[in-house]
């Protein structure tokens, strides 16, 4: 039996949204430029949507910058993207609390040795700021995710400070890098691809997705405003049924 569930607008407010950076790449080639100007103007952009999200209300905005995949490029494009990501941090080190905005990392960080330092030094700073809160995906999988969040646990019940009855939903979900953090009420992908390339999966279950042809370095206030209003629109159900 299905239950009704109570649907209005205060349901179909977005607090929080997720975005694949998706078609730096592409619209750098379109252009005549190296895909690494893209990665560039991709920096910029995240910038720009970050204060158009806060000024619209959004309170927290996670990106997808670098999967756990994305080892497999180009050495020179590698290079360039932990560079821009490298100057950010540095820039999010000076404006965090002029900003009044947290700032904290998603991935595996094993992989991010040499930017370990400014991570955590960035995270400390920012940890008290209540303005937006974003999280960079960096050296992500969500497969990846889950399995580090599956030995976390099995080690806790190995040591016998966790019984294996207690584990539940929430339980995992506080094992996740995404601990603490609301679940996305939409997932944006730009650049037209319609898959999510191992992004989320356990937090986007009940997600809408949203899809746009526009590359992100291109991705503007209109761009954002469309998806605000695609969202508002949806009929949030979550296996329930709208009462009519």
């Amino acid at each position: 039996m299905r239950v009704p569930i109570c649907f209005d607008k205060t349901m179909r407010e977005l607090k929080h949204l997720a975005i694949i950076l998706d078609g730096n790449g592409r619209w750098a080639k379109k252009r005549g430029l190296p895909r690494t100007m893209g990665h560039v103007q991709g920096a910029k952009n995240v910038e720009k949507v970050c204060r158009l999200c806060h000024a619209k209300g959004i309170k927290y905005l996670t990106v997808y910058a670098f999967s756990t995949e994305n080892w497999k490029r180009p050495e020179d494009e590698v290079k360039a993207i932990m560079g821009l990501l490298n100057q950010y941090l540095d820039s999010c080190i000076k404006t965090s609390k002029k900003d009044n905005m947290r700032v904290r990392l998603l991935g595996d960080r094993e992989g991010l040795k040499e930017i370990l330092p400014k991570i955590e030094e960035l995270e400390e700073i920012s940890k008290d700021n209540d303005g937006l809160q974003l999280q960079i995906a960096v050296n992500y999988g969500s497969r990846n995710e889950i399995t580090r969040a599956v030995k976390d646990i099995a080690k806790e019940v190995k040591e016998g400070t966790l019984e294996i009855e207690t584990i539940d939903e929430d339980l995992i979900s506080n094992h996740l890098d995404t601990a603490g953090i609301p679940n996305p009420d939409i997932m944006v992908r730009t650049s037209g691809e319609l898959r999510l390339s191992n992004y989320l999966l356990w937090q986007l279950a009940y997600s809408e997705f949203y899809f746009t042809s526009c590359a992100w370095p291109d991705f503007d206030e209109e761009e954002l405003d469309k998806v605000i209003a695609s969202y508002e629109n949806r009929d949030r159900r979550f296996g329930g049924i709208k009462e009519e």
